[in-house]
């Protein structure tokens, strides 16, 4: 019968494993890829918010024209589009919701009348919520 034989292999080359440096690329080329689908993922989230602002401001646009052709007259402020206003016949509402009067990221929509050039001027300020911008911090109006 014969014995086996136990062999060490005692250099780096024989052994198996990974080395350090190897773990740190491993570690460095999984951080590229999760900050690429980060950044992804979250500046998918700010174009969706602006897309439904755009369509916020629309709808909310309509629900005015709806209060004036019940009314008669345009609204003072957005607030008369959720509670009625003393002294307006005819009102029908309520036409919005309180959470309609803001944006996707909580700013109030701007409402001025009249407007410049139009009845009146309905604005979203966008994700900085100031006048002016660019990308997603600008303004979208209703036209």
């Amino acid at each position: 019968m014969q014995r086996r034989r136990l062999t060490r292999f005692s250099s780096a080359r024989h052994q198996s494993g990974m080395s350090l440096l190897e773990i740190i690329i491993v570690i460095v080329l999984i951080g590229a890829v999760l900050t690429l689908v980060g950044s992804r993922v979250l500046g998918g989230a700010d174009r969706g918010k602006a897309n439904i602002a755009k369509a916020q401001v629309q709808t909310m646009a309509g629900k005015i024209d709806n209060y004036q052709l019940d009314t008669g007259k345009l609204p003072a402020k957005l607030e008369d589009l959720v509670t009625q206003p003393s002294g307006s016949a005819g009102w029908l509402g309520p036409y919005a919701k309180p959470a309609d009067l803001n944006d996707p990221w909580g700013h109030a929509l701007e409402y001025r009348v009249p407007g410049e050039g139009q009845p009146y001027d309905l604005i979203s300020l966008g994700k900085d919520g100031k006048v002016g911008g660019s990308s997603y911090d600008a303004d979208i109006r209703y036209e």
